[in-house]
């Protein structure tokens, strides 16, 4: 029962704070019944196994670093959740004590239940794959040599800005690994099966997330895959498309590094002077024809009838708005747990400030007054998410418009140019792109 309810609880902050794209789960792969090790790359915090938690329909027991089990609230939250202790020599933990969490681990395996953990073993901020612990391909190996045909499945998480606020998140399912194909019998008592396992969930993870030399190549990652979309009148963002240009310019940069450095110098110049006006590439190939901008206005004027509300609800909420960004600023945590301090404390606050609201109202006007705010709260805190959501977009539709409508040459030089690099990069990709796919 706390499960089922914390779950809906999590769900419905995570799915509210991100937003989490469709997830690319083509064999249904979060849906497996039986032994199964969901696996997952770490580069937010709480908020990955936070993800997981939400996106796996069947129950699953969770590794979580044992500092966390000490802390109020949390640690409730993580024994209601039966949650198992994993101790670091970094935490300054015992770490003979993981004999029982493993112990407990593969328990439940045997038993045909399912288990998440991060065999990176930390959060991180890093632009790649860290090495990965051997924890999993153990734990995994003994499990099969009781008996247990134990299935590990790889999940990629990717952030677009995983500190900020309704930022996209890009969720990928790789494929199976059967754990009885490296398995000799042995156990983790096999040192070379274990390795094994160990680099095939590292090589299985490395494919469905974007990992990069240096976080200074994601902006040009970025800007080169979105003006190839816009030489072939694609859509920019994609991430599958991205993790190609990432592994593309690991290629270019390991063998070609005199012309890797003159396109990045290149796209990293057409990037700054995109950024000095606020525009995308793909803002460039707006078209703004009478009827388009008649259109425009009219929604705009129409949404106009719902800004009494919003103004309502920015009043009602403005300090729990603004109390996790003032923490951030406090505290300073790191980018790896930014987003984690954030949802945590709108965790907690959220229904104390739901219930200070009834109360207010209920002091102020009555019973009847504190039951119509209970019930009008969840619905006013979504509806002003949404809404000013909408109209940050639309702000920023009109802005572009004004300004390449006053500065049209600015739009032909800027198009001309991107244009230009376009050409440039769709030559460089269709050299590479054999070996890129290749390498997926």
């Amino acid at each position: 029962m706390f499960y089922r309810a914390f779950r809906l609880v999590v769900t419905l902050l995570l799915r509210n704070f991100f937003r989490v794209e469709p997830v690319v789960d083509p064999a249904r792969s979060l849906e497996l019944e039986g032994p199964v090790i969901f696996v997952g790359n770490h580069p937010n915090g709480l908020v990955d196994p936070g993800l997981l938690f939400v996106l796996v329909r069947r129950h699953v027991t969770f590794l979580a670093k044992a500092p966390l089990f000490s802390m109020p609230v949390l640690g409730w939250i993580l024994r209601g959740l039966d949650a198992l202790p994993v101790f670091r020599k970094q935490d300054g933990g015992d770490t003979t004590k993981n004999d029982a969490t493993l112990t407990a681990s593969v328990g439940a395996l045997v038993q045909g239940r399912a288990i998440t953990l991060f065999p990176e073993g930390k959060s991180h901020s890093e632009p790649q794959l860290a090495e990965l612990k051997t924890g999993c391909a153990r734990i995994a190996l003994d499990a099969v040599a009781k008996g247990a045909k134990v299935r590990i499945v790889p999940v990629g998480i990717t952030y677009g800005e995983k500190n900020r606020f309704k930022s996209l998140v890009h969720v990928e399912v790789g494929p199976i690994l059967e754990v009885s194909a490296f398995s000799t019998g042995q156990g983790a008592g096999d040192a070379e099966a274990v390795r094994a396992l160990t680099d095939a969930i590292a090589k299985a993870l490395s494919a469905i997330t974007l990992n990069l030399e240096a976080w200074e190549d994601l902006p040009v990652v970025e800007t080169a895959e979105a003006l190839y979309a816009l030489e072939r009148g694609d859509r920019a963002g994609d991430v599958e498309r991205q993790k190609a240009f990432a592994r593309g310019v690991a290629l270019l940069r390991q063998e070609q590094p005199a012309r890797f450095e003159a396109l990045k110098s290149e796209v990293a110049a057409f990037r700054r002077r995109l950024d000095l006006v606020h525009v995308t590439p793909e803002e460039l190939t707006f078209q703004y024809r009478p009827a388009t901008v008649a259109r425009f206005i009219a929604r705009n004027v129409v949404w106009l009838l719902g800004l009494p509300v919003f103004l309502a609800g920015m009043v009602a909420f403005v300090v729990p708005y603004w109390i996790p960004i003032a923490l951030v600023a406090v505290t300073k945590p790191g980018r790896d747990t930014e987003s984690t301090v954030k949802v945590l404390t709108l965790l907690l606050l959220a229904p104390f400030w739901w219930a200070l609201l009834v109360a207010l109202a209920w002091w102020q006007a009555g019973l009847v007054a504190g039951l119509v705010t209970l019930a009008v709260v969840p619905g006013l805190a979504l509806f002003t998410r949404w809404y000013f959501e909408r109209r940050s977009a639309a702000v920023r539709d009109a802005r572009v418009f004004f300004l390449f409508f006053s500065r049209r040459r600015l739009k032909a030089r800027l198009l001309a140019e991107g244009q230009a690099l376009a050409k440039a990069i769709d030559a460089v990709a269709d050299e590479f792109r054999p070996r890129v796919t290749s390498a997926q």
